[in-house]
């Protein structure tokens, strides 16, 4: 058995492309239309798997579906979580919360921290390698909403 990739459905294709690539790093590997179904599929990686997803592997990837057809989507909790390994979690989370992303669980111990994509999909940030020693403004900022 092989992990190939996580399927989410997003409502907005920019929102979720400028969130999931110009905010966390990941790359477009590829995108597809479908007229019969009415829909857009575009396959995502994130940096240290962009080539195995080019690879005959295709894999691991993060599907977006974007149905044409107008849809609400909530619940994404319900969904569990998404995560990714990232070189500075206190590099990135500052990047986003730049950007207008809300940390819902702020990196206080330098290693975990949540937040969530436009979709309302919770996204796990895990420190690669030790926790970076806990600094603020992370240390002693609050929990947001839920993840």
């Amino acid at each position: 058995m092989q992990y190939l990739h996580t399927m989410v459905r997003v409502s907005d294709i920019e929102a979720s492309l400028h969130f999931y690539c110009g905010l966390l790093g990941m790359e477009e590997i590829s995108r597809r239309d479908s007229e019969q179904g009415r829909f857009t599929l575009i396959f995502l990686a994130a940096p240290d798997d962009v080539d195995r997803a080019r690879s005959d592997d295709r894999a691991p990837m993060l599907e977006l579906t974007y149905n044409w057809d107008p849809e609400v989507y909530d619940g994404g909790r319900n969904f569990g979580h998404l995560a990714y390994r990232v070189t500075d979690i206190y590099g990135l989370c500052q990047r986003l919360m730049d950007n207008g992303v809300t940390i819902n669980r702020p990196p206080r111990d330098g290693h975990m921290a949540f937040v969530k994509s436009p979709d309302g999909i919770s996204i796990e940030l895990l420190q690669k390698g030790d926790a970076l020693p806990a600094q603020e403004p992370w240390q002693s900022m609050p929990n947001t909403g839920s993840w």
